[in-house]
Order: C-alpha cells, then sequence, then structure tokens
C-alpha cells in the first residue's frame, strides 16, 4: 500500500505508541482521583501539558486538552459567542473566510441561523485571505460599536472614551482564520492577520491543525488569542487535540460536568491519548525542519511529473504562468510560488474526470489519496475551497489531493504518477 492521505491521518509513531502503553494496562488510574494510583496519571497529563507548552513557548495553564481538531474549533468559536451573549452585547460578529475547514464553517452557520453576525471574507486564487476586506469588517465593526457605545453615554450621561479605547472594547468580534488550508495547503500570513485583529480589539483564533508540528508558528509575534490542534495529524494518536487559551481571555465552559481542565472542559482526561499526543509532538517539531525538507522535494517533483504526463491538470492555489519552466531552476517562478504552502501538500485538478472516480481506480492499485477534507468526504457538493479559489464546478469536482511524508520514495512516487495517468485515460474513453 502507498499511503498519500496523511492530511486525513497519520499512522501511530513508534515513540507514541510506547509513551501510551502503560496508561492503557497497568497505570490505568482516573486523573481525578485523590489516591496515589490517580495522581500518578493527573502527573502523566501534566507533564504532557508542560512538554507542549514548552514546545509552542507558552504557559502550560494556556493549554486545554480536547477530544480533537474540530470539538477545539467548536469550543473557540461558541465560547466567544457565549461569553458574549451572557454579557449581554448587543452584538457579535464571527469574521472568518470562504476556505474554512467545516468545523468552523458549520459553527459559523449555525450561529448565523441564531441571529449571530457572520462575514465571510474571499480569497485570492491562491488560497490568501484578501487582508484589505478583512481590515474593512473590522473597520465597520469599530465604528458600529463606537457609534453604539456613543449613544449609551449620551443617554446615561457617561464620559466618553477615546477612539483606542473604544476599540479595544470591540471583543464582541471573533476572527477566525485557518493556518494552512487543508486541501490546497496554502500557508496564511497569521502574523499579519493577528495585527489586524488586535488593531481592532477582536479575539484572534486559527485553526492549526494542518499546520501544528508541520511549519513554525510563533503565537506571540502572530497575536494568537485561540489556537487549534490535532493529534492525529502529527502520529499522534485519534480523539485528542488542544485548545490554547492565552492568558487573560474569558471563554465559558464547553462542556459541563466535572472539574477537569481547570472546570472549562468536564470529563475524564483520555490519559494515553494525551501521552500520545505529547510524545508525537516532541517528536515533530524537533524533526522540522528535515521533514520539511525532504517534502518539499517530493512535492515538486510530484507536481513536476504529473504536469509532463497528464495533459491539461492544473495545480490548485497556483497561478498558472507560475507553472510554466516548472523545476528548470531552484529560483523558477513555480517553485518560488510555493513558498507559502505546506511542504507536503499536492493538489491537482484533473481534466474532464471527478476525482472521486480517480480516487477509486487508485484504491484498486494499492494507492490512498483524497479529494479533499476527509470530514466532508461522501458530499455530493463541489469542493468549497476550489470554488473559493476560482474555480469552475467542473475543476471543483476533479480535485486530487495527495499529502506526503518524508518516507515516500521516488519509485513509489512514479508508480502513483503513471497510475493517475491511468485512471484519468481510462475514464475519459
Amino acid at each position: 500500500m502507498i499511503y498519500l492521505d496523511n492530511a486525513a491521518t497519520t499512522a501511530l509513531s513508534e515513540s507514541a505508541r510506547n509513551a501510551m502503553e502503560p496508561y492503557f494496562s497497568t497505570q490505568y488510574g482516573n486523573p481525578s482521583s485523590i489516591y496515589r494510583f490517580g495522581q500518578e496519571a493527573r502527573k502523566a497529563v501534566e507533564e504532557s501539558r508542560q512538554s507542549i507548552a514548552a514546545l509552542l513557548r507558552v504557559s502550560p495553564r494556556e493549554i486545554y486538552f480536547t477530544g480533537g481538531g474540530t470539538e477545539s474549533d467548536n469550543w473557540a468559536l461558541s465560547s466567544v459567542v457565549l461569553e458574549r451573549a451572557l454579557k449581554k452585547e448587543k452584538s457579535v460578529h464571527l469574521i472568518t473566510s470562504t476556505i474554512e475547514h467545516p468545523a468552523v464553517l458549520r459553527t459559523c452557520a449555525f450561529f448565523e441561523s441564531l441571529g449571530v453576525k457572520v462575514s465571510r471574507i474571499p480569497v485570492d486564487q491562491r488560497g490568501f485571505l484578501d487582508l484589505e476586506a478583512l481590515e474593512r469588517a473590522l473597520q465597520e465593526e469599530s465604528s458600529l460599536q463606537e457609534e453604539s457605545s456613543l449613544r449609551e453615554r449620551e443617554e446615561h450621561s457617561f464620559p466618553s472614551k477615546s477612539g483606542e479605547e473604544a476599540k479595544k472594547g470591540a471583543s464582541h468580534c471573533l476572527v477566525s482564520v485557518m493556518a494552512a488550508n487543508n486541501e490546497i495547503g496554502t500557508i496564511e500570513n497569521l502574523k499579519e492577520i493577528g495585527h489586524l485583529a488586535k488593531k481592532y480589539g477582536a479575539v484572534f483564533h486559527t485553526d492549526a491543525v494542518q499546520a501544528f508540528g508541520q511549519i513554525p508558528l510563533d503565537i506571540e509575534e502572530m497575536q494568537i488569542d485561540l489556537l487549534s490542534a490535532s493529534s492525529h495529524k502529527i502520529h499522534g494518536p485519534k480523539g485528542v487535540g488542544l485548545l490554547y487559551i492565552r492568558k487573560g481571555l474569558k471563554l465559558s465552559s464547553f462542556l459541563h460536568g466535572g472539574a477537569q481542565e481547570r472546570g472549562l472542559r468536564a470529563g475524564t482526561e483520555n490519559v494515553p491519548g494525551i501521552v500520545g499526543f505529547a510524545a508525537a509532538a516532541k517528536e515533530a517539531f524537533s524533526t522540522m525542519e528535515e521533514r520539511g525538507r525532504k517534502k518539499v522535494a517530493l512535492r515538486d517533483l510530484f507536481f513536476k511529473r504529473l504536469l509532463e504526463e497528464i495533459p491539461g491538470a492544473k495545480i490548485s492555489g497556483v497561478n498558472p504562468a507560475e507553472a510554466e519552466g516548472i523545476g528548470e531552476s531552484p529560483e523558477s517562478p513555480f517553485l518560488s510560488s510555493l513558498h507559502h504552502r505546506l511542504p507536503g501538500n499536492v493538489h491537482i485538478c484533473l481534466p474532464g474526470v471527478e476525482g472521486e472516480s480517480v480516487l477509486l481506480l487508485l484504491d484498486q492499485k494499492g494507492i490512498c489519496a483524497s479529494s479533499g477534507s476527509a470530514c466532508a468526504s461522501g458530499s455530493l457538493e463541489p469542493s468549497h475551497v476550489l470554488l473559493a479559489i476560482g474555480k469552475s464546478h467542473e475543476e471543483a469536482y476533479s480535485g486530487l489531493r495527495l499529502s506526503l511524508e518524508e518516507s515516500l520514495t521516488e519509485e513509489e512516487l512514479e508508480y502513483t504518477v503513471e497510475a493517475i495517468k491511468e485512471a484519468v485515460e481510462k475514464l475519459k474513453q
């Protein structure tokens, strides 16, 4: 089998498996119990929290364990909305992009159905957020909030606030933008997005599920308030993730019932999963640079061979003009255009065929790939990401995503290219 769907899930690493094993067999105590056996499990959870916090250069008290990235995204968005609602804020505004994961987009749609204002900022053909449109949305909201505050002060004879003070009080607004897109691999300019959010007093959340352990993330420099990550994308176990919550940011409890995770996320902690997550994260961060270089080389070779063998194929998230002369030199426009793309992401639109039909034929050849987000698998709708970057409906149905690991051999790569070529030719007959 050739496994090329690592953006969906990864194989459990040996280091994660070894770290988890005792907590399945001999050290199975409940971390909430006060006796020594339970406290040993509690110690393992807290040591894991410290380990991951150190990797992100944040305080352990800012790390909260969850059941995965989807839960973390839901918690981040839901808690901000609920917290503002409890404070009887007159308006809550969620700002996101058109290419987010369903965990964010569907949560936003749910709150929108309840009357919450939602703005979906467009992206360009590479998948980069329109920063000017983002600032306009933030400016509009800040102005509305300032006008509302002014009316209230006039009605109640309150002393006026300065513009800067008004901006600081606009925390009813949350910006949620994915660090790296799960389909086409675009790495967003989080530093600029974070700067804009901070400028207008908004809370900044990023879904970093695809980015965590794959590319550097500087929470302070990027001014991130909330960050979601998941274990099973970095060779850790399924069913565990985290939400980073910046100190001082007050969120409502997401799950009620117990005092776990400092009272914000009730339920007995998944001790083996948390320990495995920490072990996988430590390995991912320590090998990030080396793995990245290998995956970039494989990715670029994959693109080169696909374009050579499949006439009319188009790389998603790249200007077609930049793809000319691919691989001719390290300074080629094409290679430079991939600088802000996840190292192992290959996404291509295949002419005249449906991506899912290609997947079935690849499966017969022992190749695992995908046509987009695993959470949208089985959907009859075209990829919302491809539509958002300007692809036609036909192209959006034709997408194929290959997410590589550094262990892929060139022989396996060539076999896969040939299999894709054969599948396209067969489907066109």
